[in-house]
This record gives structure tokens, sequence and C-alpha cells, in this order.
């Protein structure tokens, strides 16, 4: 046990947790948007550079948890290395960036559910959805591990699948209506230049995070000093082939120009070669993906509430936890969190929605930041002097910076800075005032 949470997850469940929270719609519906910036060789590059990032940072969390496996993750080790403000933003960032994403995949799954029976209302597939994720995360962590295993593993041979049938085409063994971008000089067109490649590297940052997960993931692991090296390095490497890999095959396959018309390019390529019943296929893939992503959603949200209550005494009620060891009243908060991040989609699409939206892109640069932060601290307080292994922590914390600060240059995500800067200095603030004059009032009562 650690805090009551029982530790009943393996190093499977751990690595499909992450798999969950990382592998979601937007690697299986519109790419577009990369491919037109950064054109097919820039936008492999981004994501070779997005999938080095992620390899740093998952390099300095590993070295974290395995001191401190803590249900609390980077708000712990933000609490302990860098300053209690800093944990209290970083874990409220966090816990809004995941009652967001839970909010839209709600949405998401009611919408296709509606696609096999047009006659019900989405709400009504929406409030199933709710009730499936939240019977998984009432379960011991041993069933929800298990259940996100079996999930996640669906979506991984999806990606699999539509790697070798892409190879296939391009060998020519499968006949399709596709032809195969082979003109070097298509390939190696990038039409805004270093700066699309640059914008591109940004919102894959955004694709690759949730890899995260598994240091919050951590207090709930049996042996978590083994399993969570072991882990992040078969996780980080095995995400990477598997995004590099459809990135590939899609540029190879999908002509620039006609990128931004696809709704999915997994639908387009199984179309292509007469697969029956792509469409469907398709469609409980993705599903699942929500699911599977909704289940990780509200698990991590829960677990920083619960981390919040336990360390900076934020509502109490929060540190309930269930006969299985499950944060029950955490998870009933963050669920009215995602309700009502689901409402403000409803009635104001394109204001209120869109702020929290942009608050919740940025949390996951904030948190990447603090876990650079926390390590390099770490090493400092454990009385490191080799230079090089201050390398990994700096040019991670480099690189997510220069995300922060490159989202100005671009109208369709300039918003995430300007929204989430201002949120991070007022909830820090706060916590900070408050906790000094709960310090003051404490010391007068002496």
């Amino acid at each position: 046990m650690s805090n009551g949470f029982r530790r009943g997850m393996e190093e499977r469940h751990v690595m499909m947790l992450s798999f969950g929270g990382v592998i979601g719609t937007g690697l299986f519906l519109s790419t577009g948007y990369t491919l037109q910036q950064a054109g097919p060789i820039g936008t492999v590059v981004s994501y070779v550079i997005g999938a080095l990032l992620v390899y740093i940072v998952m390099k300095c969390m590993g070295a974290l948890a395995v001191e401190h496996p803590d249900v609390g993750g980077f708000h712990t080790y933000a609490n302990i290395y860098i300053n209690q403000s800093i944990g209290h933003v970083v874990a409220w960032s966090y816990w809004l960036c995941w009652t967001i994403a839970l909010g839209s995949e709600i949405t998401a799954g009611g919408i296709l559910f509606q696609k096999w029976f047009p006659e019900f209302p989405v709400w009504l597939f929406s409030l199933i959805f709710i009730v499936v994720i939240v019977g998984i995360n009432f379960t011991t962590s041993k069933t929800y591990g298990e259940t996100e295993f079996w999930l996640s593993l669906i979506k991984v041979l999806a990606i699999i699948a539509f790697i070798i049938i892409g190879i296939l085409i391009l060998l020519n063994v499968l006949p399709s209506d596709l032809k195969p971008v082979t003109s070097s000089e298509k390939l190696l067109d990038v039409p805004n230049g270093l700066f699309g490649i640059f914008i591109t590297m940004l919102a894959v940052n955004y694709a690759f995070s949730g890899t995260e997960l598994i240091a919050i993931a951590a207090g709930e692991t049996k042996n978590p000093e083994k399993v969570i090296p072991k882990t992040i390095r078969s996780t980080v490497w095995r995400l990477a082939l598997l995004f590099i890999g459809t990135i590939v095959v899609m540029v190879l396959l999908l002509p620039t120009d006609k990128a931004s018309l696809l709704e999915s390019p997994f639908v387009s390529i199984l179309d292509s070669v007469g697969i029956p019943y792509a469409g469907d296929i398709m469609n409980f893939v993705i599903l699942t993906a929500l699911l599977s992503a909704a289940n990780s959603g509200l698990y991590a949200s829960s677990r920083m509430l619960w981390s919040l209550s336990e360390q900076d005494n934020i509502l109490p009620i929060a540190r309930k936890l269930n006969k299985n060891g499950m944060p029950f009243n955490a998870t009933i908060i963050s669920l009215v969190g995602a309700l009502l991040s689901l409402l403000s989609s409803v009635i104001a699409p394109t204001t209120v929605y869109l702020v929290l939206v942009s608050v919740a892109g940025f949390a996951v640069v904030v948190v990447w930041m603090s876990i650079c932060v926390a390590r390099f601290n770490q090493l400092r307080r454990k009385g490191v002097t080799e230079a090089s292994a201050y390398i990994l922590p700096v040019l991670g914390f480099i690189l997510c910076l220069a995300s922060t600060i490159g989202v100005l240059f671009d109208p369709n995500q300039r918003l995430a800075t300007l929204i989430g800067l201002p949120f991070c200095i007022i909830i820090g603030l706060i916590h900070y005032f408050l906790k000094k004059k709960g310090a003051h009032i404490h010391a007068t009562a002496r």
C-alpha cells in the first residue's frame, strides 16, 4: 500500500496506461495541418525531434519516480525540488488538462456511437460512456490496469496493421487507388521553411503528451524502483516507432495538397485497398481509442486531485478511498469538472471552451518543464558535479521553453500561452500568499 493505495499494477499495465493517454484521436483523425505546415520531410523531422524531447523528459522523470514513487507524481517532485507554490500550479494545470480532455472524449464517443444508431440522441451514448469509465475507475488498480491494457492494445494493433498495409501498398503487393509519392522534389518540399517545421514541432509535443502518466501510476505499481525505469525505456521507443512509422507511411501515400481534405488517413488507406467495412472498423478503433483516453484521463485527474488534497489540503473530502483503495470522491469531482467542460463546449464553443482548451494544452509543457527543473535540482542536492549529468534536464527545459514562446508566432496556438501563463501565475501567487498568511497566523497563535 501507498497512502492507502494498492500496488496492483505491473509493467505491462503501466506501459499501456501511458499508451492510452498518448494514442488518441489526434493520430487517428486529421493530421493534415501538420503535413501542410511542414511538408513530408518536415513532418518526419518534427516527429523525430518530438520523440527526442519525450525521451529527455521521461529520463528525467524516471530518476525522480524511482526515488519518489508517489501517486502525486510530478506534483510531489515540484513540491520537494522546486517550490510548493510551483507544485500547486503543476497539479492544478494537469488536473484541468485531463478534465477538459475527458469532456471532449465523452462528447466524441457519443457522436461516434450515433453513427451506428442514428435514432438515439448523442447524450444517451455519452451517458453510457460515462457509466463505463466510472465503473472501470472504481474497481481495483489491477482490474483497472488490465482493462486499460486491452483497450490500448486494440489501438496499437490498429496502428501496426496500418503501417504493414501501407508498406505493402508501397511495394505494390496490395493493389490500391493511391499513387505513392515518390518524387524527391515533392518529398523534400518544405512549404513554410524551417519556421513551418518549428511550429509543427509544438503540435507534435502535444501529440506525445500522456507519457508522463507513468509517474502518476508509480504509486500503484509493484516494485516501482525496478518497473518504472524499464517501463519508461520500453514505452518511449515503442511510441516513437509507432508514431514515426505512421507518419512515414502517411507522407509517402498522401500528397500534401490533399492532406487537409482527409478526415482520417487510416480510413483513406483502408478504403483504397477495398477492405470491407473499413469505415465501421475504423469507427470501432477510434471509439476504443476514445474510451481508453477517457479512462486514462479520469485516472490522471482523480489521482492529481487526491494528491492536491493530501499534500496541499485542498478539498479534504477528495482524500477518501473506497474499499478497493481507489479515490472515490476525487473521481466524482473530476467527473463533474469534465461535465462542466462538456457543457461549456455546447453552450459557448467559441469562447469559454476555447480558453479552457488553450490552458489545457499549455499545461502539458508546464508539467514537462517542472520535471526538468526538479531533476536538475535533485542532481544539485545530491552534489553531482559532472557537467554531463545536467545536459538532459537543461536541454529538455530549453526545448519546452521554446515551445511556449514559439506558439506566440502561430495564430492557431497563440491563445495557449496568452491564457495559460497568466493562469499559472495567478494560481501560484494565490497559493504563495495564502500559505504565507497561514504561516503568519500559526506563528502569532504560538
